[in-house]
């Protein structure tokens, strides 16, 4: 069956539908990753997006909820070719089977190649899949994200506990990946996860260790409630803050935030050391940045060597700390786990 892909700027694509029978409408984005489409569509991180894969062929390895980092929250699915019949004693279904479940439309068989140069050269825009050309593009250029950590987030507390427990984490979830309280739930650290909108005062109140800042989708800036919550905390409790959690932390310190041109999504993004001289392969997910220019408060500690966009910032005084990238890395590079090793010591006044 015929589907189209049309972008905000007029250009329309014909390839062919899989997925569900509907249109959606989202900003669309590509990822460069090889591999680790299950954990890209399962991260709430894109939330709002129709997602483009660079890598041509998707689906090869099936569906496997074991690795969902959280809830489906893609507005759509573009491919160049995906596989109908999956090898992998661990899958248990199709990618068309899974969108469908999830009521997201897919299309397959476009150049994703010379959309994605599109993307780069003019950025980031709007898009809409469907089945038949609308007669006017006001709808795909009028749609915006909205209400995205809020649409993400748990509405309740949800208790990680390991056996052997020896710290206690209040992971605040604007957009949380499964890994990240798992990869603490390893180091022997007792996770409450808690919603978005969760008060400083409920956290110090509550005999935490320390507080992790997770990812999570949208724009920064718009999160006016937690940048105050994450000043509050601030200085009276190690912090450890990843993706979105690093822009909301450098923004209650006073720093700004920049969207990107096409922003940084993939499992090969090469990250500098600042004051060493490694450089990490890392896994992102993200459109907005912190600007350098801006930060009033704390040290950067990594750079994108691609385009040296601010990748993480150190508060060493005040036992606090954030990364751009996914340390957790699912799927993607374990270079930095040693991370999470780190929130540990400073949790545990070493």
């Amino acid at each position: 069956m015929k589907r189209y892909l049309i972008l905000e700027n007029g250009q329309i694509f014909t390839g062919t539908a899989f997925g569900a029978q509907t249109a959606n409408i989202g900003e669309l984005v590509f990822t460069t990753g090889m591999c680790g489409y299950i954990e890209t569509l399962t991260d709430p991180s894109y939330y709002g997006q129709i997602v483009m894969q660079t890598f041509p062929l998707i689906g090869n390895y099936g569906i496997i909820p074991e690795d969902f980092e959280g809830k489906c929250c893609v507005k759509g699915y573009v491919v160049r070719e995906h596989c109908e019949t999956p090898s992998n004693f661990r899958s248990q279904g199709t990618l068309d089977e899974f969108l469908k479940e999830n009521n997201i439309p897919g299309i397959y068989g476009v150049d994703t190649r010379y959309i994605t140069k599109i993307i780069r050269e003019s950025g980031v825009m709007n898009a809409m899949i469907c089945d038949s050309i609308p007669p006017s593009l006001d709808d795909i250029k009028g749609f915006r994200i909205t209400d995205a950590v809020k649409s993400v987030s748990t509405d309740q507390v949800v208790e990680i506990s390991p056996e052997k427990k020896n710290l206690h984490v209040a992971l605040i979830d604007y957009g949380a990946k499964k890994h990240i309280a798992e990869e603490l739930a390893k180091r022997g650290c007792s996770v409450d996860v808690l919603p978005y909108n969760v008060s400083a005062q409920e956290i110090l109140d509550g005999g935490y260790d320390g507080v992790m800042l997770s990812n999570g989708p949208g724009d920064p800036a718009e999160n006016t409630y937690q940048i105050e919550q994450i000043s509050k905390i601030f200085g009276k409790l190690p912090i450890f803050g990843i993706c979105l959690g690093h822009q909301l932390l450098a923004l209650s310190q006073g720093a700004k935030t920049i969207k990107l041109k096409y922003g940084h999504r993939g499992v090969n993004q090469p990250v500098k050391e600042i004051f060493g001289t490694h450089t990490y392969i890392t896994s992102q997910n993200h459109g907005y940045a912190v600007e350098t220019s801006s930060i009033k408060k704390g040290a950067v500690s990594f750079v994108n060597a691609n385009d040296q966009t601010c990748e993480g910032i150190d508060y060493t005084d005040d036992k606090a700390f954030s990364v751009q990238f996914h340390p957790e890395a699912n799927s993607g590079p374990l270079d930095t786990m040693f991370l999470f090793d780190r929130f540990c010591d400073y949790m545990r006044g070493e």
